[in-house]
């Protein structure tokens, strides 16, 4: 099988050929159909974090595939399942945490394509219990951008508890942005788009933006208070500047959900306004399998849409370097086995 592999922090991939491995106990072997790629990815790739992932490494967590083969004691997932494998890869289930619906904060939990090799490639080994069933009517295509944009984004709104009516201005639109845009509106808020790319801000709109301010050429913390301010922020960009802009549009009581992780982020807020207004400050990290499985409904009722565009592993780099450049619309997402992606009556045209 290929798979695009890390062996130094801060070098390219190389796509080498790997044996095919087998599941062992409580694992699934699952053949990749699709992947997104992540900007954690990248983090991952150049070891950006405190926490560092093992080398040599094979990122990616938005990976989508087939059950082609269960590993002793598996039950629940049969061979021929479509599954997601998400950035939560293993969580211990008996923690305070796993135990009261916060699996995402298990201190024993290990991450596919940080903590264990993921998605960048055609097979790839899953914890069973994690993998994440994706339902008829979502294809592989649009499944992988939501098993981590999708389900970060959902759960953020979600932790941010936004109430119909209310304004949220999300800083940063792409992968993540243009499916944050989105679940807020599904909530009931009014919601102001900011990026620094027309193109982008053109596409929330699109999606149901009620503003959009290109912070580029507008200063964002006036565009947003000049249309009544915001009653939650999530910031989804990892430009140091954002942080404090996003801080200074909030409204009285409002709620400041970071998700980006920049390398060495720090942010620096004052006391006093935080104090006095009443602000709340929230970190929110992916989200849980049965957020996940929300994500996956709400999208199979036709209430999401998905931009991708797709690319081949032997891309990797080049990928890679679109994404930092911020050329990419939404989400790329690498196609190992296209067939499967093509629509039945197209792929019957194509024969006759």
């Amino acid at each position: 099988m290929r798979a695009a592999v890390v062996d130094r922090f801060g070098s390219p991939a190389e796509v080498e050929e790997r044996a095919i491995p087998r599941p062992g106990a409580g694992q699934v072997l699952v053949r990749l159909e699709t992947c997104g790629l992540c900007h954690t990815d990248i983090h991952a790739m150049n070891g950006d974090w405190p926490v560092k992932p093992g080398l040599p490494l094979v990122p990616g967590h938005e990976g989508v595939g087939i059950i082609e083969e269960l590993g002793a004691g598996v039950t629940g997932r049969t061979v021929g399942q479509r599954v997601a494998m998400p950035w939560l890869g293993h969580a211990c289930g008996e923690c305070r945490y796993c135990v009261d619906g916060r699996e995402n904060l298990c201190e024993k939990q290990y991450n596919n394509g940080y903590g264990v090799d993921g998605a960048y490639a055609e097979y790839m080994l899953a914890d069973a219990r994690f993998a994440v069933p994706v339902p008829d009517g979502v294809t592989p295509l649009d499944a992988a951008p939501l098993t981590c944009a999708g389900v970060t984004t959902y759960a953020a709104v979600k932790n941010a508890q936004v109430t119909p009516g209310e304004t949220v201005a999300v800083f940063g639109v792409g992968g993540l942005g243009h499916l944050a845009v989105q679940y807020a509106r599904l909530v009931g808020a009014r919601v102001i788009a900011v990026d620094v790319t027309d193109e982008k801000l053109r596409l929330a709109s699109e999606l149901g933006a009620d503003h959009v301010v290109n912070a580029r050429t507008t200063d964002p913390v006036e565009a947003i208070r000049q249309y009544g301010g915001a009653d939650a922020v999530i910031v989804l960009a990892v430009a140091p500047t954002v942080f404090r802009q996003a801080f200074d549009s909030l409204n009285r009581g409002g709620r400041l959900v970071l998700v980006s992780l920049p390398a060495d982020g720090e942010l620096t807020i004052p006391i006093f306004d935080t104090v006095l207004k009443g602000i709340s400050v929230i970190g929110s990290i992916v989200g849980t399998r049965q957020d996940l499985a929300e994500v996956f409904a709400l999208h199979a009722l036709g209430r999401t849409r998905v931009i991708t565009e797709t690319r081949d592993l032997a891309d990797v780099n080049r990928s890679v370097e679109e994404v930092l450049a911020g050329s990419v619309p939404a989400r790329l997402v690498f196609a190992y086995h296209t067939a499967d992606l093509v629509p039945v009556a197209e792929a019957v045209e194509t024969v006759s």
